[in-house]
């Protein structure tokens, strides 16, 4: 029998409560340890670590249930940031720098998995199984943002999995080279420098001269439409073209998280559905309920408070 459909998730930082709750409420059911549906199966966009209290737990119910074929699961950000973390380039620095910065980010999976121990080389080795991007009959699922010309570039550093291979990875972290701004775009989004003298600060304090865009909005053609997270200074932007096109306008629907959405659980675009409603947050967890349709619908929404 065909797969009747997928229960698409969005991102969990190490929330492994609503998890719970969420799969109960999508009539999942443990069952000797793993999470299963009678005929569905699940779909994470990743980010299950950094931030939440119960990373362990979260890893535990994601990764057995792909290991048993109840669920697929893509790369997020936070995972290929946990990678470069652990892995040391020729000569010994790593890749992803040990910055004040970066480990106040990692702080909290590290005491969870504490850093060098089995557990976790153990959960560095899983995140490297993860595919850069799901492309199914029927939808797409990634991280952060589809865009084919990035996809395109990160072919050749891929393996049968669709998984970056060891030296993927360190392309894809040397600053400057095509995989880097490849793997920058699908994992963390478009965007687009601001114009001068123009900037802002997001959720962490950190100062931000670039914006992100919304890349599933059809409309979004200027600097004004297309700015994320401005919190209300959008009319600051120049309502000029882009120099750069990201939008989606493929019929087959995608699938991510990423953006820290706030207020209730709704709809980006009929073809294009943003699952991240910031359960770290105090926000919601969040899925989709996929069963064949190409044009989305807000009711096939299921979340649940965090």
């Amino acid at each position: 029998m065909s797969n009747p459909g997928y229960d698409v998730v969005g991102d969990i930082h190490g929330y492994a409560d609503p998890l719970h709750r969420l799969l109960h409420k999508l009539d999942y059911a443990e069952i000797d340890g793993v999470f299963r549906h009678p005929e569905r199966k699940m779909i994470f966009v990743g980010d299950f670590i950094d931030r939440g209290p119960q990373q362990q737990e979260v890893l535990r119910v994601a990764r057995t249930m792909c290991e048993a074929g109840s669920a697929s699961a893509v790369l997020g950000n936070h995972e290929f940031n946990a990678i470069g973390w652990a892995t040391q380039r020729e000569n010994g620095d790593f890749l992803r720098s040990h910055s004040p910065k970066n480990a106040h980010q990692h702080a909290e999976f590290l005491r969870q998995f504490e850093e060098n121990s089995a557990a976790h080389r153990d959960a560095v080795s899983w995140f490297r199984s993860l595919p850069v991007w799901l492309d199914l009959p029927g939808l797409r699922v990634v991280h952060a943002c589809w865009h084919e010309p990035s996809r395109e570039i990160l072919m050749s550093m891929l393996d049968e999995r669709g998984c970056l291979t060891a030296a993927g990875i360190r392309e894809s972290y040397r600053h400057g080279t095509d995989a880097h701004a490849a793997v920058e775009i699908l994992l963390k989004g478009p965007e687009q420098h601001l114009p001068e003298g123009i900037h802002f600060f997001d959720k962490d304090g950190h100062k931000r001269e670039e914006v992100r865009l919304r890349w599933w909005d059809q409309d979004a053609k200027t600097f004004r439409s297309a700015a994320l997270s401005m919190d209300g200074r959008e009319d600051e932007l120049p309502d000029s073209p882009l120099p750069r096109d990201f939008r989606y306008t493929a019929k087959k629907p995608v699938f991510f998280g990423h953006y820290w959405l706030h207020g209730s659980p709704t709809m980006t675009a009929y073809n294009a559905a943003c699952l991240d409603f910031s359960v770290a947050r105090k926000g919601y967890l969040t899925a989709y309920r996929w069963s064949g349709e190409t044009h989305l619908l807000k009711e096939n929404l299921v979340s649940v408070p965090a």
